[in-house]
């Protein structure tokens, strides 16, 4: 706080005023534009950009709301004025024309101008000078008709709904138990980093629960959606923004929709998604088309999974950690030496395709993970069908990711899976294939493409003969 701020709070035993700043030059239709690109998808600094300011500024009135659109940019009533109108009554006023003039030129009542000259004139200097600009800036502050919060205003509702949020995590006898030790730097907590214990209740499960323990009491209300904004707006005076921490995802800043469901890699185009792999493939109905994924273990090591749909039949790549792995500190956008990097996952599942047949290496149905960004050449080398699932749909493999679950009994959450070499992983998947399976009607998958390929062979001596 300044100097002249803290003598004027000592004289009057108030707080100062804060100054509204440098006033905006009609920015609401720039930040309408701005807000209408960010639910579209688009990040921060893309939609500033597009819609014609700095690039910093997106950031900046991003966090400032939250993440939440501010809901004073709807379009303005045609009953007041706009930023145009007040441009031509400059104008007209510079050129000493009368109220009633201005008003006859504008199609406008002369109160009205009367009223627009006197109210939102530039006082600066001591003087009243009409500008545009100055204006405009004053009569949307003027508009704002800011609601208090409802958490601010009832003490009672606030405290239960921070105690849903962060309350103490007890004990079975009551003591408190105060977990990590996070300070909040105003950010989302870090990759498989500590998190603030708490109790952690969602808004929604909050909202519901009001109405279960207060039936009769109408003040203990309050909807899911006016929490979030208490969280994430500043301004409002109701919550700490700190307790986003408390939040399952831990967000600072609320992501808008459209964003998550845009976040696809670059090397994946419309082509190649799931929605356009063939029927058959779904259907099972002819064998050939592949599942693959990552068991991820300890200290980034990684084994790569495939799984055949009509057999259930599986392989498993090696993926050893390459030359230099932890040798060093790790290198920004420099080579992926954990040995799960594109290049030596597109290496392991073409040598591993290359012991099939023709007929049993049609496709393959990956998740949008980086390990797949050589995609194209892989394809070019195998002649495989790649396709890509959905984000954040695992069900879309849904043969690899329950034949991953089986395989975690051999290579467990939190170990280190790159201490088994390629003779090791092959036995486990041997034994994994002579497991009889009831989908196969009890037949185990290495018997049945044992099937496959001798039907095969004696279909192409019959044609042959």
């Amino acid at each position: 706080m300044g100097r002249a701020k803290r003598w004027m709070q000592e004289q009057t035993g108030r707080p100062a005023m804060r100054s509204p700043g440098r006033p905006e030059i009609n920015q609401r239709l720039i930040k309408r534009a701005f807000w209408g690109r960010i639910s579209a998808g688009l990040q921060s600094e893309e939609a500033a950009r597009a819609s014609g300011v700095s690039q910093p500024l997106g950031p900046r009135w991003f966090r400032q709301a939250g993440g939440i659109p501010p809901t004073n940019l709807g379009p303005v009533s045609g009953r007041y004025l706009s930023f145009t109108e007040r441009e031509e009554i400059a104008l007209l006023h510079a050129q000493q024309l009368g109220v009633r003039e201005i008003a006859r030129q504008l199609g406008r009542a002369p109160s009205t101008i009367s009223r627009e000259l006197r109210r939102n004139a530039a006082t600066r200097g001591g003087k009243l000078q009409y500008r545009a600009t100055v204006a405009q800036w004053k009569a949307e502050r003027a508009a704002q008709r800011l609601k208090v919060a409802k958490l601010a205003l009832n003490d009672r509702l606030r405290v239960y709904v921070q105690e849903r949020l962060a309350g103490t995590v007890l004990d079975v006898r009551g003591k408190r138990l105060p977990g990590p030790q996070v300070p909040w730097n105003g950010r989302r907590h870090g990759r498989r980093a500590d998190r603030r214990w708490g109790s952690s209740w969602n808004p929604e499960q909050i909202s519901r629960r009001l109405k279960l323990e207060f039936p009769d009491d109408a003040s203990m209300r309050v909807s899911h959606e006016a929490i979030y904004q208490a969280l994430y707006i500043q301004g409002r005076g109701a919550l700490k923004r700190e307790l986003t921490a408390c939040l399952h995802t831990g967000r600072e800043l609320r992501v808008p929709q459209a964003r998550t469901r845009q976040r696809s890699r670059h090397f994946i185009t419309p082509e190649l998604m799931i929605s356009e792999r063939p029927a058959e493939i779904a259907d099972r109905a002819i064998p050939g088309h592949w599942e693959g994924d990552l068991i991820i273990g300890l200290s980034s090591s990684a084994i790569g999974t495939l799984v055949e749909r009509a057999t259930r039949f599986t392989m498993l790549l090696h993926l050893p950690p390459m030359p230099g792995h932890g040798a060093a500190a790790n290198v920004k956008n420099g080579p992926a030496l954990a040995g799960h990097g594109a290049q030596a996952v597109r290496d392991a599942i073409a040598l591993k395709i290359s012991t099939l047949p023709d007929h049993l290496a049609k496709s393959l149905t990956w998740d949008q993970g980086a390990e797949m960004a050589q995609h194209a050449q892989l394809r070019f080398e195998t002649g495989l069908e790649i396709y890509f699932c959905d984000p954040r749909s695992p069900w879309q493999r849904g043969t690899n990711e329950n034949t991953n679950g089986l395989l975690r009994q051999y290579f467990p959450k939190g170990t280190d899976v790159s201490r088994y070499n390629e003779r090791e992983l092959d036995a486990v998947a041997a034994t994994l294939n002579g497991r009889p399976r009831k989908t196969l009607g009890w037949r185990t998958p290495a018997e049945a493409l044992s099937e496959l390929i001798s039907t095969a062979q004696q279909t192409g001596v019959a044609t042959t003969t």
